[in-house]
């Protein structure tokens, strides 16, 4: 079994930053992609930004320049560092991983975690 635990959210300022992370743990044979995707009320869940395992990257246009994603392969945790936060981030952000597992090496699974929020103030 796999999980997925969050940390990070929280309430800011606009202009301020916050950092979120993810670190998968469980019955792990590899970690593929990584990243982090939101929902806002009333809207679709959507890409922030995600990470390969050999570190390319892709974001989502509204936070190109001010969000950076990273990650620790030895520790299956991945960042998300928010500078210049503006209201509309305001959101639920979920963990995303791509795993394959011990007991399934011919797999590849999606998780999903928790969720954590994000509330930036005007």
């Amino acid at each position: 079994q796999v999980e997925l635990v969050e940390s990070g959210g929280g309430l800011v300022q606009a202009g301020g930053s916050l950092r979120l992370s993810c670190a998968a743990s469980g019955s792990i044979f590899r970690v593929n992609a990584m990243g982090w995707y939101r929902q806002a009320p009333g809207k679709e869940r959507e890409l922030v930004a995600t990470m390969t395992s050999n570190g390319r990257t892709i974001y989502a246009d509204p936070v190109k320049g001010r969000f950076t994603i990273s990650r620790d392969n030895d520790k299956n945790t991945v960042y998300l560092q928010m500078n210049s936060l503006k209201p509309e981030d305001t959101a639920v952000y979920y963990c995303n991983a791509r795993i394959i597992t011990a007991r399934n090496k011919f797999s590849e699974n999606t998780y999903w975690g928790q969720g954590t929020q994000v509330t930036v103030s005007s």
